[in-house]
């Protein structure tokens, strides 16, 4: 918290007891921001000190929390509520303007933006925190991009020309499937801005790691990246990651491998069909009654009737690398016919090296696979927490820097708030936003 040395003559609590206004404390109370605040005012020397840099700094937490898209906006607030002035650190009893004028927010941000390094350092001080004091925080991730619209349109790169967009560019998704009358669909988005590749805590719904770019910038590009500098800044929470969850567009033969080869985490990436036939299947080699589809589905038929069945899922074999799967007879307990012919009555092993986006060492026909797939929307509630709750949804945020400072911003209240809750005594707020509890 940036700490303001003033007495507080009246308890402005009593006056207007706000859950805003507690919300908003306990972020200050658990922002590790005293080193950003001495390098600020370390700057700032001998310069003008109409208002300080500690209370400029909070009050731009509170326009955050309390989602004002403009400056102008968070003035009038502060101008007509003397309990959240009094909280940033203004002096309500000072002679003139206490509400600082926008001019002076301008030259705060300009000195702000510098910076990024120290405000990325103080997500990443927050995110090993909630690994120490939240049960299992890093044991499953999730990756996701979400599309972040720029409101400004796309304008030359000429100095001075601020009425523009000089960053951003056009990104496009496509989606695809197949309807339930089996014809085949297709879904273009399309999009002006940028793109947030985002690593989340899928159990708790939490930040761990981003990246904001151009939104011509693929998804699967970034996933490496952000995954090794996540084990660079974070190396005991990777360590520890067991599983990481991801929609189709990270359905890579390369990323899933490299997920278990060097980081020993199970990748549960949705599939894309890559065959012609989303129907068809393909045989095992060395059994002549073994079949399997692109979604991982193993099945067998028997050698007298030829009846098609699923076969048990066994488990993962870890030392060979390589899918357990049971006789569905002997498994479930009924009679076939040719089971004495059968040579997969005693069990197969299929490699993961088969196929490595089809085998993975969470078979995908499991139910445990489907599970933890299912964890993957936290993201998308992240996301939605963003546009609803940060203002994302509508914003006036023009550049790369200020769009990266602000998405840093509104990650580091998150955890702070997770933080917050926590030391409270209160986990089952820590994704509580809107409310104070």
């Amino acid at each position: 918290m940036a700490i303001i040395a003033q007495k507080n003559l009246f308890d402005w609590k009593k006056i207007e007891k706000l859950p805003d206004l507690k919300r908003f404390e306990l972020v200050l109370n658990n922002i590790p921001d005293e080193k950003l605040m001495r390098k600020l005012e370390n700057k700032r020397k001998n310069g003008r000190d109409d208002y300080s840099v500690r209370a400029m700094w909070n009050s731009l937490i509170a326009g955050i929390v309390f989602d004002h898209e403009r400056i102008a906006t968070l003035r009038r607030e502060l101008k007509r509520n003397p309990a959240l002035l009094e909280i940033c650190g203004f002096n309500i009893f000072k002679k003139g303007e206490v509400v600082p004028t926008a001019s002076a927010y301008t030259r705060f941000l300009k000195s702000l933006f510098e910076e990024q390094l120290l405000i990325t350092e103080m997500f990443n001080n927050l995110v090993e925190e909630c690994r120490e004091i939240l049960p299992g925080f890093g044991k499953s991730l999730a990756l996701d991009g979400k599309a972040i619209h720029s409101f400004a349109v796309k304008s030359g790169n000429v100095k001075g020309d601020m009425r523009g967009d000089h960053d951003a560019d056009w990104g496009k998704h496509v989606y695809s499937g197949v309807g339930s009358e089996g014809k085949l669909w297709e879904k273009v988005k399309s999009w002006f801005g940028y793109t947030l590749h985002l690593l989340i805590d899928s159990d708790y719904g939490l930040p761990v790691n981003f990246t904001v770019t151009r939104a011509s910038i693929s998804e699967i590009k970034v996933a490496p990246i952000l995954l090794e500098s996540t084990r660079r800044r974070h190396p005991e929470l990777i360590e520890n990651t067991e599983y990481l969850q991801g929609d189709r567009g990270f359905d890579s033969s390369s990323f899933i491998s490299m997920l278990w080869d060097e980081y020993s985490i199970k990748p549960i990436i949705g599939i894309r069909n890559m065959w012609k036939d989303p129907d068809t299947t393909k045989m095992l080699q060395g059994y002549s009654n073994i079949v399997y589809n692109y979604k991982g589905d193993v099945s067998c038929y028997c050698p007298a009737t030829n009846q098609k069945r699923d076969m048990a899922y066994g488990g993962f074999e870890k030392d060979r690398n390589a899918l357990k799967y049971k006789c569905p007879a002997k498994a479930y307990g009924y009679e076939c016919q040719g089971e004495k012919y059968c040579p997969a009555r005693t069990g197969i092993r299929i490699p993961l090296s088969l196929d490595r986006r089809i085998f993975t060492p969470v078979a995908r026909s499991s139910y445990k696979w489907e599970t933890l797939y299912k964890k993957r929307t936290s993201v998308e509630r992240v996301n939605s927490r963003l546009d609803v709750s940060f203002g994302f949804e509508h914003h006036t945020i023009r550049g790369q820097k200020k769009m990266s400072m602000r998405v840093s911003l509104a990650f580091i209240i998150m955890l702070s708030l997770a933080v917050g809750w926590m030391k409270e005594g209160k986990p089952e707020l820590i994704r509580s936003l809107v409310r104070a509890g």
